[in-house]
This record gives structure tokens, C-alpha cells and sequence, in this order.
């Protein structure tokens, strides 16, 4: 990335029906150092002529518009202006649908608004808009980097003769944010029917938005997948999701010392709530050697440490490459600490697990 290009301002393209949320959210990010509205526009094919007019770095686009809704206009803008696309929508089990639909269809990530008619302040989704513009922008320049160089995707194994190991996972543990319901639904519908382990699921999400999107992925998969629910026994051949607002842990019942599912908010001081450390230091303290971690695309590092805690316990740990991530920073954070036996692209990660996992016959 040239200087000049990352000293640009962020050029943002806000798409709403409602004029007050059209002005609440250009002032909103017009606030902001580094970022610039250049139009608002109030229906899809009024954004589809801004766009080739204008061309912003980023759209933020509403999902339910009159006329061309907001699915039909992010595969109009897809298929002729590609570029980052923030879906911003309610939260409903109509918009979480519509949502993971637009996600599909090629959109960067999704800002959940919760209006009541008591209060209409969108205040609250101020630092996640502005987090989620500020990574599309930044994946937009990388991907432009990448596509200059050409270089061409490959699986890396950092310490291969370190990690091939005569112990089969029990488990598998996966972490995932932004571009992660895409990435899921890409490579959980490979695992067959009788996958001999559980897999457990942090996917950085709000609330609302967990149970359907298990729903959804259920639908697709041969395992089971669902929102995970306390104190359940963790089972193979089934993918367990943590709910929005509850971290999700690995405890060993009393009665015959099987492996349980926990929840609980606490810590409640930490960004994300689920946390991907959470998850995974609970997996490596109850199955050590036998613990499999899989880092995937997402802002930020959480899964550093619940990473390097499954590697410190002797457990096999795989990050997705820079190429394949929406955004490359949860899968980063870890590299850098070297904590990586594996780093593959998205589409080979099931390839590798079920590798790692075919001398465990199923239960």
C-alpha cells in the first residue's frame, strides 16, 4: 500500500430509505478523522448511479428499502462496482435471514440497529460502524496490493515434523469474526455425517443473530450444528455455536467427569462476549494433546491467547492465510506469535481437520 493511497480519507456512500438515518449515520461517520461521506442515497438505484459516479471506498447499505431492497441492490453493486459492503439491519429473524443472505452474496460485514419506537439514537453502533468501515476500506487496499503481486496461495507448515502427532484431536475448536458466517458456511457443510469429534464455535456476533444463523447452517450441514445451550453434553458430529452475550466453555461434569458445555458472561471486561481465549483455554486445559485449534478471518486478536494455550498443551493449531481472510487479524495475531503448526487457505481447513482427525473413530 503507497503512502499516498492510505492517507486518502475513507470515502463512504451511506444507502437508507429513512432521511433520518440517512443523516444520523453521515454525521455519525462524517465525525470520525479519516473519513468522508461523499452521498446518501435513499433507494438501490439511486446508490447504483452514485457509485459509478462517485466511487466510494465503502457502501453502508440498509436491508429492507422499497423497490430494489437491499439484497437485490448488493448483488447489482457486486456484480458491476465490486467493493466493500456493509449491511446495516434490524434485528429480527426476518433481517438476520436477509443478512446471512447478503453475506452470501459477497457483502464485507453487517451493523445491527436496535430502534424502539421509545428511542430512535443509533449512538451505540457508532465504534462498531466506524470499526467495520475503517477494516472494509483497509481489506479493500490489501486485496489491490494482492491482485498487484499475484502471488499465488499456499499451505505453509511452520513446525511440520514438530506437529504430526500419533494423538488424534478430540475436539475442535474454532474461532471466527468478520467474514466468519461465510467462511462457516463454506467449510462446515464438507464435514460427513458421522465426523468422529465435536467442533465448538466462537463467531463474534450480536444478539439475536446466533440462533438463526445456527438454524441456517444446520440446514446445509451433514453434522449437527445449533446454538449451544448449558450444561449440554458435548457430542460428536455436531458443531455447538455460542450464544451472543455468554462466553462458552468446556467443564467436565461431576457425575462421570464427560465433557459439558458452560456459559456465562463473566468476564464481562473483555471486547468480545463470546471470546474466542475463553473458549480455547477451557479446551486446552480439559483435553491438552487432544485439543485441535482453528483461527479464521477477523478484526482484532482474539484467539491469540486461547491459541497459544492449546499449542503450550501440545494440541495441533491451524490459521487461515492472509490471501483467503476477509480481514486478516484475528489469523495475524497469532502467526506473529508463531504459535501456527499450519497456516492453510479457507478451502483447504476441513481437508486439514479431517486429516488430523481420521484415527479417531467415531464414538
Amino acid at each position: 500500500m503507497n503512502e499516498t493511497a492510505s492517507a486518502r480519507p475513507v470515502r463512504v456512500l451511506i444507502v437508507d430509505d429513512s432521511a433520518f438515518m440517512r443523516t444520523a449515520l453521515a454525521r455519525m461517520i462524517a465525525s470520525e478523522a479519516g473519513f468522508e461521506v461523499v452521498a446518501t442515497a435513499s433507494s438501490g438505484t439511486e446508490a447504483l448511479e452514485i457509485i459509478a459516479a462517485h466511487d466510494p471506498d465503502v457502501v453502508t447499505l440498509d436491508v429492507q428499502m422499497p423497490g430494489l431492497d437491499g439484497l437485490a441492490t448488493l448483488r447489482c453493486i457486486m456484480q458491476r462496482f465490486p467493493r466493500p459492503v456493509i449491511m446495516v439491519s434490524a434485528v429480527t429473524d426476518k433481517d438476520a435471514e436477509i443478512t446471512f443472505n447478503a453475506l452470501s452474496a459477497g457483502a464485507f460485514d453487517y451493523v445491527p440497529k436496535q430502534l424502539s419506537q421509545a428511542s430512535l439514537d443509533i449512538g451505540h453502533i457508532r465504534s462498531d460502524l466506524i470499526a467495520k468501515i475503517r477494516a472494509a476500506a483497509a481489506a479493500r487496499r490489501q486485496r489491490a496490493a494482492w491482485a498487484s503481486t499475484r502471488k499465488p496461495a499456499q499451505s505453509v507448515g511452520l513446525k511440520a515434523a514438530a506437529v504430526v502427532s500419533a494423538v488424534a484431536p478430540a475436539v475442535v475448536a474454532i474461532g471466527v469474526s468478520t467474514g466468519g458466517p461465510k467462511a462457516l458456511q463454506e467449510i462446515l457443510p464438507r464435514f460427513p455425517r458421522d465426523f468422529p469429534v465435536p467442533i465448538l464455535i466462537v463467531q463474534h456476533m450480536p444478539a439475536g443473530f446466533t440462533g438463526p444463523y445456527a438454524q441456517r447452517l444446520d440446514a446445509l450441514c451433514a453434522i449437527a450444528v445449533r446454538e449451544a445451550s448449558a450444561r449440554e453434553l458435548i457430542q460428536p458430529a455436531t458443531a455447538y455455536i455460542a450464544p451472543a452475550g455468554l462466553h462458552m466453555r468446556v467443564e467436565r461434569r461431576l457425575s462421570d467427569s464427560r465433557a459439558i458445555i458452560a456459559l456465562d458472561p463473566q468476564p464481562d471486561d473483555v471486547l468480545h462476549i463470546p471470546s474466542v481465549d475463553v473458549l480455547m483455554k477451557s479446551v486446552a486445559a480439559f483435553y491438552g494433546t487432544n485439543a485441535l485449534g482453528v483461527i479464521m478471518t477477523g478484526m482484532g486478536s482474539d484467539g491469540a491467547e486461547g491459541m497459544k494455550a492449546i499449542y503450550s498443551a501440545g494440541g495441533l493449531t491451524i490459521g487461515q492465510d492472509e490471501a483467503s481472510c476477509t480481514v486478516y487479524g484475528m489469523p495475524r495475531a497469532c502467526a506473529e506469535l508463531g504459535i501456527l503448526a499450519r497456516i492453510v487457505p479457507l478451502n483447504d481447513i476441513p481437508a486439514q481437520i479431517l486429516q488430523a482427525t481420521r484415527r479417531r473413530m467415531p464414538a
